[in-house]
């Protein structure tokens, strides 16, 4: 039965990437269940306990690396007829640009960052070599949208909200790396931009793009990721919320986790 499920998937591509999207489905209310208790291994989060570790700047580097090449590759090798359309090689390009800059240019701006599990590396690397893959492979070979989809106000909207996004997501990023003088070790309270607002501004920019990808693609593959970066960025913002209130007692008091004004 397992071998025929498996010739099933493999002669089906289509039906290979349904299964990766409900599964991203799935797995988002599993991350949203475990998470908060048990956050992942890297980061303020490190433990020698779940094995091995590899610095900062080359776990991240690795683990997004997929996301450039999977794309990558399937313009290369596989059948595109989708690629002549506009529509279609903006969203991918939107979803490319995202991935070229956190693999080959956040990861060389990190400062003193703490190592990173090997088993946290390799299931983000297969995270993102999947959701590469369900996110590409759909545009590139079964997204269809109407000839005026680029005019309309999903596809308008959602870019903007990716664009907005990713700023604040870039600009937080850049906030965090700068808490710190030179020979500080120490935890600092994030000040500025929309940490005015949440403990994890930079999580709230990445959800943020991701829900604008999904709107402009109004797609179900989209839409999984979309929940899944909501879930699992919002279990480690919650986190990272709990971290601030116990260790700071002058930490902001009307300052929310994720989501400013709600959560």
């Amino acid at each position: 039965m397992a071998v025929g499920m498996l010739e099933s998937l493999l002669d089906n591509d289509r039906l290979f990437l349904d299964y990766i999207t409900y599964g991203f489905f799935i797995f988002s209310v599993f991350t949203v269940i475990v998470l908060p208790w048990i956050p992942a291994p890297y980061g303020r989060y490190s433990n020698s306990k779940w094995g091995w570790a590899l610095n900062a700047k080359l776990s991240w580097f690795l683990q997004e690396l997929p996301a450039v090449c999977v794309p990558t590759c399937l313009l290369l090798f596989t059948e595109c007829p989708r690629v002549s359309f506009a529509v279609n090689k903006i969203l991918t390009a939107l979803f490319v640009c995202h991935y070229l800059q956190r693999t080959f240019v956040f990861p060389f701006l990190i400062r003193g960052g703490k190592p990173s599990t090997l088993i946290t590396v390799f299931l983000a690397f297969l995270f993102c070599t999947f959701n590469s893959y369900q996110q590409t492979r759909y545009l590139l070979k079964y997204a269809v949208y109407p000839p005026d989809w680029i005019f309309s106000i999903r596809f308008i909207g959602g870019c903007l909200l990716f664009f907005i996004g990713m700023a604040i997501n870039i600009h937080s990023d850049h906030i965090l790396r700068n808490l710190r003088k030179p020979g500080e070790k120490d935890y600092k309270i994030p000040q500025g931009g929309f940490f005015e607002y949440v403990s994890s501004a930079n999580f709230f920019g990445e959800i943020l793009e991701w829900f604008g990808y999904a709107l402009a693609c109004w797609s179900l593959p989209a839409a999984s990721f979309a929940f899944c970066s909501l879930f699992i960025l919002g279990a480690r913002g919650y986190t990272h919320h709990q971290f601030y209130l116990k260790k700071f007692e002058n930490y902001p008091p009307d300052r929310k986790a994720v989501i400013p004004f709600v959560f």
